[in-house]
């Protein structure tokens, strides 16, 4: 059995990937030569990686900026299978994201770095400029750690047939793992799922009743005080 490629220096190259996973504003476009540049000067990715960001740099330098920030409003903000807030994909709206939230940040903080005002410390980009701060093998263990991520968000944006999949084989390459999309199940748009209901149209918008329909009756079986306190001094 194979074991994992052996780390490389990739600390530009996981910069780049930072940048270009980034809003694509004016600022970015004006440095998509520099970044294709750097990606071919370091040789930390295969010639396939390299060849599907190129195309990715190519795409985004035909359209105009405004093509650009509506596709990846479209892609990365209005969907929760491409967030590219890490902890969406492991602890969703749970309690357990504000802690881990916090874990990272200080993280973040005993390596000499610190967010931008308004950054949240799982947004990918943000992870990335960590990552390329350690050494080779620290580096590739982080993103190791991370790669069912990686490979979630690699299979939603393959199902949206998006160069922007070839940034995350990219970073599955770098962590050593083989790149294996997770199909996911369909899912609403973000929008749809936080919209308010139509006023006096029922209590929410999904799974309620509207006036004048049957509501359906959902029973729930507790369990018996006696069972409950006996599970409680397990």
């Amino acid at each position: 059995m194979f074991g994992k490629t052996k780390p490389v220096s990739a600390a530009q190259t996981l910069r780049t990937l930072a940048v270009l996973l980034s809003y694509p504003d004016a600022d970015l476009r004006g440095f998509m030569p520099q970044m294709r540049a750097v990606l071919h000067r370091e040789k930390a990715l295969s010639d396939a990686r390299l060849n599907e960001l190129d195309a990715l740099l190519t795409n985004l330098s035909r359209h105009d900026d405004l093509v650009n920030e509506a596709e990846y409003v479209s892609l990365f903000d209005r969907g929760r299978a491409t967030s590219l807030h890490l902890f969406e994909h492991v602890h969703g709206d749970s309690r357990d994201r504000g802690p881990a939230m916090i874990d990272l940040a200080q993280t973040y903080e005993k390596a000499g770095l610190y967010l931008a005002e308004g950054e949240l410390p799982d947004y990918l980009p943000a992870v990335l400029e960590f990552v390329s701060t350690q050494p080779p093998s620290e580096a590739q263990a982080f993103l190791s750690e991370m790669a069912h991520i990686f490979n979630a968000i690699f299979g939603a944006l393959q199902a949206h047939h998006s160069l922007y999949a070839g940034v995350l084989g990219a970073l599955l390459e770098l962590a050593g793992e083989k790149v294996q999309p997770v199909k996911l199940p369909s899912e609403e748009d973000l929008d749809e799922s936080w919209a308010e209901p139509p006023v006096f149209d029922g209590c929410s918008s999904k799974g309620q009743a509207k006036p004048g329909q049957a509501q359906p009756i959902h029973i729930v079986r507790q369990r018996s005080a006696a069972v409950a306190q006996t599970g409680a001094r397990s």
